[in-house]
């Protein structure tokens, strides 16, 4: 007999965390295998997991349509499911889930049954009676009927089936039910898992959630594994046939797809009277006088743009340049991406009113068009121009920019763009946190019953060599029998949970702007951070739709160049900014090659430190290389001894490329054979294994998450055959799989690396020319980098920079720039320190240990009136308390007015004690 067909309404993944145990694309591949034409994804008030069902769905063209829903459990009622019907009922579902989660603290929500009273009208409901009952209870009569009047002709009652001795009497109450408030009935199976393999994970997930052991959870775990998919003739078997029925006329109703969500961009920001087109061309060519302009001609306020500068009669810029950015406006105008950089643009340019310094990385930041508009600095003459390897007619994808900004000013920008568009329009993206190896033993070892110093040394033994699996010595360095049952239980427990969701967590900058309610293309919730809301998708999920995402970042580094330009500025007299900086100095380049690069950004660990002499930069791409190469990406691969190996040969006159086959050659030409970049991943693959661009696409976004090592898995199969095909020795296509294995959690694109090599390159020039400038930067900005503000301070002494001690007679909150001719002594004669003209750098009281800012602004305060006379009248203007006394003290900021530390915590002590100050 052939079974019926059958559409599943209820079925939650593992983005209803710790309660589904399979993830969307398993639940999908099942329900496909199964034969069920349609399968409803309900994850509880939440919509985080529906485009991976859809994306799975598409790869693989399943015969099956997903349904959009989402389980809602009231806090005032019943629990219900709300499938939408169309795109009006899509946006409406999603504001309710914005709503309950908006309403709680992160992590939960609240929705009660007022809540459902409006804008549901392209929604279904499906009533579900409680799960912890063995009969039907009285209210849910009265549940039924409110819900009924509520959803009129749109609201059913599930009858699920739980393999329980109760079955039948409670399938006969509900038929009773339904009758009686002639509701209909259908057949739904709540379904937590795609298979019953996964009954021993979600009793698991169980345990962890109620934070209880699994033999102490009795009765709050599912007593079988029937909440699954099942066949359609176990379905037949234990359902009416018109309940089986109904599904497929629910299902009937639900229209909907996620294929029809349209993004739209801002509007705002173009002028009435311009399209973005012309706009976006208006400022690119304002922007490209003020970068030809001579560098006294600018404007003071870095700011490209037809409002900065207009554009001179005849073009100021090269032929060459000329040419790219023609090339470039032409792709973004084909690709209709203006909205785009302009939106961009938009950000980088107030952040520049407000003084904040930025810069733009990714493959379309380094292009001419992002180098006019002032969003990065790396030069065109600097041949690291990428917009194509990721804008590109192929893949119809938003552009990837990513902003950094000063590490402790980025929040200024992130209100900006709160008060520019409103809570309905802006939000961070989510990212997924999943478990890793660590967290997965921590969990699961509680739950099996471990004792918690078992746990912590199961976890702290764990390393990231060992992979995804729990090797047997790790196990037995903890103390446990790796052959026991309950050490090969942990192992599969652990295994399975690696990669599965935990909780959505904000992304570090992420965010998401839209023309209309942004609640209505994807659901916002809080954060954990105060004025601060997230969406439910990650940045996966955002390329998929299509949605536009600027990564507003954060970068010490930025905070302490734009204080050492300051400095600068103000010691030259005229504004000095990053274009300023002269470029490919030798003076430069051979500093980093004598690895003198302490408190260089991204250069000076040891790994960077030792890696400098041997790699010997000349010019700007040997830092573009040199950023990306000491990662554990190339590392792990073995390219670092390849490259190294190859310089050498060149530096020879030998060819490094010789040996590569034609095709290869220009993919490798720029590193010398060795694959280093992401983007040199894709090429070979397209080139050498005969991937599609698309594929090779899907390749580096498994390159590009965590849990991409499992999935580079399913590629390695196909780039040998790929390789073999095309008659590729097999050690080569080895090696290369090998390579790609490097980049699964740690690859860097080439068009980051030259943005970061930017920012190396400025910072190593503010260390050989300007010293002093460059350590009050780094020291203001503190904690940044791997060395301590001593450590710092050392250095530049050895570099004969003055550094003077903390003086609460001379000394700001912060370090500063100090002529050495015009530094005097507490009582206004000059002191003799020897120096050749070069600025010195006084430190700041912020260096006290101990001491605070508040404290320090009332010292600067104070003596801008008249220079303090003793401990004592300082202590009393600028209200000073024992223990600041003594911190200053301590740190020797009181010499000028009591001689050395012991003089100075004596007349502390006594003049202040004398005076009344100290109290007690």
């Amino acid at each position: 007999m052939i079974a019926p067909p059958y559409a599943e309404l209820h079925c939650l993944s593992c983005f209803s965390f710790l309660r589904g145990a399979s993830h969307p694309e398993e639940l999908v591949q099942r329900a496909a295998a199964l034969g069920y034409t349609a399968l409803a994804l309900t994850d509880e008030c939440s919509l985080a997991g529906v485009v991976r069902a859809h994306r799975e769905i598409r790869k693989h063209a399943l015969a099956l349509r997903l349904l959009i829903g989402s389980e809602i459990r009231l806090h005032d009622g019943p629990a219900v499911v709300l499938l939408a019907t169309n795109r009006a009922g899509y946006a409406a579902l999603s504001r309710l889930i914005s709503s309950g989660r908006r309403a709680a603290p992160k992590g939960s929500y609240r929705l009660a049954r007022a809540d459902l009273d409006r804008g549901l009208e392209d929604c279904l409901a499906l009533l579900l009676p409680p799960e912890d009952s063995h009969s039907i209870p009285t209210t849910l009569a009265e549940q039924a009927a409110w819900l009924a009047g509520l959803f009129p002709g749109r609201c059913w009652l599930v009858a699920d089936s739980r393999c329980g001795a109760d079955d039948a009497a409670r399938l006969r109450a509900l038929q009773a039910l339904a009758q009686d408030r002639d509701l209909p009935l259908l057949a739904a199976s709540g379904a937590l898992m795609h298979d019953a393999a996964r009954r021993e994970l979600a009793d698991v997930l169980g345990a962890i959630r109620l934070h209880t052991p699994l033999g102490e959870a009795g009765y709050a775990l599912a007593p079988n594994a029937e909440r699954r998919l099942h066949a359609l003739e176990e379905l037949q078997r234990r359902h009416p046939p018109a309940l089986l029925a109904e599904t497929l006329a629910v299902a009937a109703r639900c229209c909907f797809s996620l294929d029809e969500l349209r993004y739209e961009y801002p509007a705002e920001l173009v002028p009435p009277g311009e399209s973005p087109a012309s706009w976006l061309r208006r400022l690119v060519e304002g922007g490209l006088a003020w970068r030809y302009a001579p560098p006294l001609q600018r404007p003071a306020l870095a700011e490209p743009g037809p409002d900065a500068t207009p554009p001179p009669a005849a073009d100021p810029a090269p032929a060459r340049v000329r040419t790219m950015v023609e090339h470039e406006l032409a792709l973004i105008a084909e690709l209709r991406y203006e909205p785009y950089f302009l939106t961009v643009h938009d950000i980088v340019r107030h952040a520049r009113l407000l003084g904040i310094l930025c810069q733009g990385r990714g493959s379309a930041a380094n292009s001419v068009v992002c180098w006019a508009l002032g969003i990065t600095e790396v030069h065109p003459e600097q041949g690291i121009m990428l917009i194509e390897r990721f804008i590109s007619r192929e893949r119809n994808e938003p552009p990837d920019i990513d902003v950094d900004f000063e590490h402790e000013r980025r929040e200024e920008v992130i209100q900006y763009l709160y008060r520019k568009y409103g809570r309905q329009r802006a939000a961070l993206a989510a990212t997924v946190i999943s478990y890793r190896p660590r967290s997965a033993l921590r969990d699961v070892g509680r739950a099996l019953g471990l004792d918690e110093a078992c746990i912590e040394r199961l976890t702290r033994g764990q390393q990231w060599f060992d992979g995804r699996r729990i090797q047997p010595e790790r196990l037995r360095e903890a103390g446990l029998d790796p052959d026991s049952p309950l050490s090969r239980r942990l192992a599969t427990l652990v295994d399975t949970l690696i990669g599965f969701p935990r909780h959505l967590s904000q992304h570090v900058g992420g965010f998401v702007i839209a023309r209309g309610r942004l609640d209505e293309l994807v659901p916002v919730e809080n954060a954990a951070m105060d004025g601060r809301t997230v969406i439910q998708w990650d940045k996966d999920d955002l390329d998929t739709m299509g949605l536009l995402k600027v990564d507003v970042l954060a970068l010490g580094m930025l905070s302490a160049l734009r204080r050492s330009l300051a400095l600068l500025s103000q010691q030259q007299g005229r504004p000095f900014a990053l274009a300023d900086i002269p470029r490919d100095d030798p003076a430069v380049y051979q500093m980093l090659g004598a690895a003198d690069a302490i408190g260089v950004f991204q250069v000076e660990s040891r790994a960077q430190l030792s890696m400098l002499p041997r790699l010997r930069p000349r010019q700007f791409y040997d830092l573009v290389v040199e950023v990306a190469i000491v990662r554990p990406g190339p590392i792990q691969g073995g390219m670092v001894h390849p490259y190294l190996e190859a310089r050498e040969r060149a530096a020879r006159g030998e060819d490094p490329l010789a040996g590569l086959r034609p095709e290869i050659r220009p993919v490798l030409a720029r590193t010398l054979g060795v694959p280093i970049f992401q983007e040199q991943v894709m090429q070979l693959a397209v080139v050498a294994a005969g991937f599609t661009p698309g594929e090779a696409d899907q390749l580096r976004r498994s390159m590009g998450t965590w849990r991409g090592k499992g999935e580079l898995e399913r590629y390695r199969q196909k780039l040998m055959a790929g390789m073999a095909a095309n008659r590729y020795p097999a050690d080569f296509a080895e090696r290369l799989c090998r390579q790609i294995e490097g980049f699964g959690s740690y690859g860097f694109p080439e068009s980051h690396a030259a943005s970061f090599a930017l920012l190396v390159y400025c910072s190593a020039w503010l260390k050989r020319f300007h010293p002093a400038a460059f350590l009050c930067g780094l020291l203001n900005s503190q904690p940044m980098g791997f060395y301590s503000p001593s450590q710092l301070i050392q250095d530049a002494r050895r570099h004969d920079v003055p550094v003077l001690s903390p003086d609460v007679c001379h000394s700001h909150g912060e370090s500063t720039l100090a002529c050495m001719s015009q530094i005097q002594s507490a009582d206004g004669r000059s002191q003799s320190v020897p120096g050749d003209g070069a600025p010195a750098v006084r430190l700041g009281l912020h260096l006290v240990k101990g001491f605070n800012a508040a404290a320090a602004g009332r010292i600067v305060a104070a003596r801008a009136e008249r220079p303090f006379a003793n401990v004592a009248d300082l202590a009393d203007r600028a209200a000073l308390g024992a223990a600041e006394l003594r911190a200053l003290a301590a740190g020797g900021a009181l010499a000028s007015l009591a001689g050395n530390r012991r003089q100075a915590l004596w007349q502390a002590a006594g003049d202040v004690a004398l005076s009344g100050v100290l109290r007690g």
